[in-house]
């Protein structure tokens, strides 16, 4: 596995993140910016925004980046789940394997895990890494979306989890409603998402020297992902309470986390490179679509010394939400109106 880890890793720097769980220490995720997976024949948006440009090329902001999402995992995979040994658990939305490859150590040896993502290449780095660490045959790959599983048939996962894919999702009803058929009765959800719509409307630094610039900036992006329509933006902690009740779950628990904290300094030139998720232009590719050249630079002179000092205050908030699907089926909230 080592000799295999060094040649996949050879003309290209790389980290190595390890998933450490007790059984699986050497599990290592790796994360490269000049062809991660030169195997892949195509790179869609979905790896090459997980794998690469949300770390801005910068290794040891990759590591930290990565190290903040052990908690996540740990959060995921800790709320009220009961993974016992021979356990199927289903992770949808899998991206880079994150949480399934980090249930393997607490399904025991006959425990499986299937790891679902509408992106191929995803998949294909997750059935890599699979291989390496000679796990393939405790590990399944289906290609679907969260709203449509049809590949998995009813009843047949003791698990369902996710990390940040319902906020990619249009018809959340839907999902809810898939993760609830192919779960057993007595199986379990639990689910990471974002609330993005905390803190949507205040501003991370003073902006009030360049007001005009920084709301034109603010106005593209809301174009691009509306808050009253789009996916991301169009929910709450109460939205996906409602969801999991009127699917049927019942022993619901949502823990709500919200920060407000000063602001890390970040290199300029780096937080300028990262997309805030696939779907969305770098801000250097938005400044140049909709700036002038004078406009981006009286815009980086002001916000560049704030950003690169921490001279700011951030906002933000997340849910972790578990149920449970009845031994008997109860009628829905639908239903019974």
């Amino acid at each position: 596995m080592q000799a295999a880890a060094q040649q996949r890793a050879a003309g290209d720097w790389s980290f190595a993140f390890a998933l450490e769980t007790p059984a699986m220490a050497s599990v290592r995720l790796r994360v490269r910016t000049d062809g991660l997976n030169r195997n892949m024949v195509e790179q869609d948006r979905w790896a090459r925004w997980l794998l690469e440009s949300r770390f801005g090329g910068d290794p040891k902001y990759a590591k930290e980046y990565l190290d903040k999402l052990r908690e996540v995992r740990d959060g995921v995979l800790n709320h009220r789940l009961k993974l016992g040994d021979g356990a199927v658990l289903l992770d949808v939305g899998a991206g880079d394997g994150l949480i399934g490859f980090g249930a393997l150590d607490r399904i025991g040896p006959t425990g499986r895990v299937i790891f679902s993502d509408v992106s191929r290449s995803l998949l294909d780095h997750c059935r890599s890494l699979a291989a390496e660490i000679a796990m393939s045959e405790r590990c399944e790959f289906v290609e679907a979306r969260a709203e449509d599983l049809r590949p998995i048939e009813d009843d047949t996962v003791d698990a369902v989890t996710t990390r940040s894919v319902l906020i990619y999702v249009a018809d959340k009803a839907a999902a809810f409603r898939e993760f609830y058929r192919v779960l057993k009765p007595g199986g379990r959800i639990s689910l990471f998402e974002p609330i993005n719509r905390y803190g949507l409307d205040a501003w991370r630094f003073d902006m009030t020297p360049v007001a005009d610039l920084a709301q034109r900036l603010r106005d593209f992006y809301r174009r691009l992902q509306p808050p009253d329509a789009d996916p991301m933006l169009d929910f709450d902690e109460h939205g996906l309470v409602a969801h999991c009740e009127a699917t049927g779950f019942v022993d619901i628990h949502l823990a709500l986390h919200i920060f407000v904290r000063p602001a890390t300094p970040q290199p300029w030139d780096r937080a300028m490179s990262i997309p805030g998720n696939p779907n969305i232009p770098s801000p250097r590719e938005a400044m140049a679509e909709i700036f002038t050249a004078e406009e981006a630079g009286r815009y980086e002179a002001h916000l560049r010394p704030r950003m690169e000092a921490g001279h700011g205050v951030v906002r933000e908030a997340f849910a972790f939400l578990a149920a449970l699907k009845p031994e008997c089926r109860a009628p829905t909230l639908s239903e019974a109106g």
